[in-house]
Parts: structure tokens; sequence; C-alpha cells
């Protein structure tokens, strides 16, 4: 492939999948529409003199694996996770200080507690560790040389070593792996198991899947049928909010690349609302030349003709919140660089990468391709990882008791709990599953699972975690029972995986335990 060809160079800045189809003019076959034209030096610098920060995805449920194998990597001794100083709060200080004086008698003016509280304010109270950072060591080096290392909140029982400086105050000398948790890969995994399907295989130029992030039409439905949402993106990371939605309706994406930008567009802090937003409503930007990733600037800059390491140093001083000097200002001017560009640079607060942009909407677009063509898949696997509210007795029990329920919620929606709120949110996806022509089977206790959702039949069978007051413990207790035999009556139920009598009487209203009896008694009555 020639990279500096006219054809090539009027798809910089975009994606590889945006391009056409070609075939290889050497083998025959079609070329694989690969590469997001990212430039490396947004990783180290021009000179090699940025600090890289690497982050890696990994399912939730394999990141203790994954933290664990830095030490196969690097070497036992070499890596240690990266140690957090929890601070007092004022509130607190303030709990403290007067506590104090009350206990001892003394009276003191409010004024002069104030003063011992701000003096108290900020201090270390505990030491924790950062959810996914590991630091390393480099070779021949002793930690000590950088930092004192210690147990978490110094627990002698634990086998975890963490840094005793706050991360943050030595990133700058040692390198820092941010190892973090992720639902994405977890879906994607549960996803191939149920299909079968490898996730890398979904071709990232697919127009129906992009026909999603524009309307309902692959999903065979209309707005009307799921609330009034005009696109098909529910349920879908990164697009399915609300303010996401709303912004795929101002700016109308059209390829791969335009979602990548939405994506950083969300992430950063000032980047849309009042920024880009603004811009793209007067017609002095589109999405394709607004800001909206921390890469873009620099790319703009070296086209417009900027030195490469000025281009990188204000790139830098902008993702930070830090914005332009006044000499940077005349040399972006004296570069035909428009007004509208520089007054964006300097509201910027917070600017997302744009790899890390691309890693989600490419995990994102492969989710989006299940729920057209394996919907029953993306359904089990969707409730199974990513509902936080989902609940079996409001949802599972046919489409006119579920919008029953959403119009119960809409008229209370100003008076919602958090828990509430979060129903709302599987609501909307459980209304779109049955506009589709979906539905749910009875919940079997001897074949449900206790966390996953299952394809039965063309239908889904719930987890038993599903069903209110059935917490994680009691649904793996469940799973274990049943495996034992039959279940003799709800006594015996009871006895073997002790759920409370309470939970038994609310899954007998599901009608969850058909034709089981009530104890194991025989009447003589049965036998007339």
């Amino acid at each position: 492939m020639d990279f500096d060809s006219d054809e090539v160079k009027t798809y910089s800045g975009r994606a590889g999948c945006d391009m056409p189809d070609k075939i290889c003019p050497r083998c025959g076959k079609p070329l694989k529409k690969m590469g997001f034209d990212i430039p490396f030096e947004t990783f180290l610098g021009f000179k090699g003199n940025k600090e890289p920060d690497i982050d890696l995805n990994f399912s939730g449920e394999y990141q203790s694996k994954a933290h664990k194998y830095t030490e196969v990597i690097f070497g036992a001794g070499q890596t240690f996770r990266a140690g957090t100083i929890g601070t007092l709060a004022d509130k607190t200080a303030f709990g403290y200080v007067k506590n104090y004086y009350e206990e001892r008698g003394v009276h003191k003016r409010n004024c002069e507690i104030d003063r011992i509280v701000q003096g108290c304010t900020g201090i270390r109270r505990t030491t924790g560790q950062h959810p996914g950072g590991i630091i390393v060591l480099p070779f021949g080096e002793d930690i000590n040389s950088f930092t004192p290392v210690q147990h978490p909140a110094n627990d002698v029982n634990t086998d975890i070593i963490t840094t005793h400086f706050d991360y943050h105050s030595i990133d700058a000398n040692l390198l820092k792996l941010d190892i973090l948790g992720h639902d994405d890969p977890t879906m994607i995994r549960m996803l191939e198991d149920i299909t079968h399907f490898d996730a890398q295989q979904v071709p990232l130029d697919d127009q129906s899947v992009m026909s999603l992030f524009k309307s309902t039409e692959a999903l065979g439905i209309t707005p009307d049928d799921i609330g009034g949402c005009p696109l098909g993106c529910l349920g879908i990371p990164e697009f399915g909010t609300d303010f996401v939605i709303q912004m795929l309706l101002d700016t109308k994406p059209e390829s791969f690349s335009d979602l990548i930008r939405i994506s950083g567009l969300s992430h950063g802090t000032d980047v849309w609302l009042g920024n880009a937003q603004t811009l793209i409503e007067e017609g002095k930007a589109t999405i394709s030349t607004a800001i909206c990733t921390r890469d873009d600037i620099m790319i703009y800059l070296i086209n417009k003709g900027l030195e490469s390491e000025l281009s990188f140093t204000i790139m830098e001083s902008v993702r930070k919140g830090k914005g332009l000097k006044p000499e940077w200002e005349e040399e972006m001017k004296a570069h035909d660089v428009p007004d509208w560009y520089i007054w964006s640079c300097k509201k910027i607060k917070y600017m997302f990468p744009k790899a890390h942009a691309a890693a989600y909407v490419m995990m994102a677009y492969r989710i989006a391709y299940y729920k057209i063509f394996y919907p029953l898949a993306y359904y089990a696997a969707y409730f199974s990882i990513r509902a936080s509210a989902f609940s079996y007795e409001l949802m599972c029990m046919g489409r006119e008791r579920l919008e029953y329920y959403m119009a119960d919620y809409k008229k209370r929606s100003d008076t919602l709990t958090k828990k509430e709120q979060d129903t709302v949110k599987d609501m909307k996806i459980v209304q779109e599953m049955y506009a589709r022509g979906f539905s749910f089977t009875e919940v079997d206790l001897y074949k449900a699972q206790a966390h996953r959702f299952q394809v039965v039949d063309g239908k889904l069978m719930p987890a038993l975690d599903s069903i209110e007051g059935l917490g994680d413990k009691a649904a793996d207790a469940v799973v274990l029972a049943a495996r034992d035999g039959q279940f003799l009556s709800k006594d015996d139920f009871r006895q073997r995986t002790k759920v409370s009598k309470s939970v038994i009487d609310f899954m007998d209203d599901l009608h969850i335990f058909g034709d089981i009896p009530e104890s194991n008694q025989i009447s003589l009555f049965d036998f007339q």
C-alpha cells in the first residue's frame, strides 16, 4: 500500500475502515482496512521526553490475573501496586476538633475551630491502593531509592505491597501501567461463547451497524416502539446515554472515525458543551474539523506549518487545561490558524487521547454488530453484565406489565431513587427487546444460572439473581442445591438453600416453583 499517495492522504486523520474496498494488486485478495492514523509522538513525544501513559483494559473478572502476570513479565520484586493516600476531609476534621475540645470541657470560638480545621484538612488519614496502577521498577534499582513500600492500610495479612508515597509524586521517575477492569471485554467474551463467532472478525465498516447511530431501521423497529428514542444505539457502550444520543443527533456521524471523534468529545471536559457544540451549531466547524481528541491539535498544527515540537507542546498544554501562551497564539495566527480554533483551545480543561477513544469505539462497534445479527445473545450478555437493576418481577412478565411500570416511573420521574433510575435504564433495553419480537421464558430452578442469562429455545432465561431479594450468595446456593437433585417441597428448598421464607413466598407469587408442594408431609387426601 502506498501511504504517500493522494488517495490515502485524503483520509489523513481518519481510519482505515473508512476507506473504500480495494483488491491487492499483488495477491488479488481484498485489502485489510486497518489503522487509525494515530501519531506515535503523542505517546512519547518527538524526542522521547514525555512520560508514556499505558492503559490496558482487561475483563474485570480477569484483572487480578493480569496484575499477577506483570510479575512474570518484569520479574518477581520488580512490580508494586500504586499506593494512594486518603486525606482528611474538612467535615471530618471539624468533627475531630470539636470533639477534642468538648471532651476536655474547653470552649473555643468558631473562628478558632475553623482555623485549626484548615490546618488539619488534607493531611494523611489512611493509605490505600490504586484500582489498576502498577509501578514498574527498572532492573538493578532498589525501590527504596524512590519510595518506601508497605501493605495497604498496614494490613499485615495481605500479600499486596504498595508504594508508601502517593503514585502522583513518583510517576515522573517510575513507569506506571494502568491495568484496568472493564465490562466490554467480559461482554465480548460472553458473546463469543454463546455465538461461537469471533469478535475480531466483525467488519468495522459494516453499514448496518453504522446505521444504528442514525436510526432504528436495522433493528426492524420504529422510535415509537421504544418510547420515542430515535436511534438504535441504546445499550451500546459509550453511545447509549441520553447525553451521547443527543450528541449523535447533533453531529450526524457518517463513518467510524466520526464515532471516535464523538467518543473523544464525550470524555473530555469543556470540549463539547459550550465549545465544539456551539461551533457546529454556528457552522464554523463540523464533526470532522472540530477539536475532539488531543491528537487532533498536534496533527492540525503540523499540517498548518507549525514546528512539530511546538505543536506537541501546545497539544500537551491544551489537553491539561493550561490554555495557550501569548507567543503561541501569535505563532498560530501567523500560520493562518482561524480565531475559532484558538478560542476552542482556550476553553478546553481535559482531552481524551485518540488511541483510548479508538479502543473503546472498536469494542462498542463489535458489540453493536452482535446486537443486530445475534440479538438474543446480545440481550443475554447485556442483562448479565451491564444491567445494574434488572428486576424479574417488573421486566420478565410480558410487554404490557413492563410498559405499565415504565409509565408509573415516568409519572414519578422527579422523585425516583438511584436504584429506580437504574431500573428505568434497564427497562428501556427490555422494551427494545420486546419490540424486536423476543421474550423471556420462566426461570427453571434446575437450568437457570446464578448470574448469567441464557438463550433457551429461542427465548431468554433470566439469571436467578434477577429475582428481588435473591442475592449473589443465595443464587449460588440454589444452583448448588439443584445439582443434588429435585426439590421435594418448598420446605426442602428452604433447608437446602438457606433462602429466607419471605423470598420463597415472593418466588411462589412469581410461579417459579410450579407444582412443587408446600411441605414434605403427604396428606391422606392426596390419595383420594
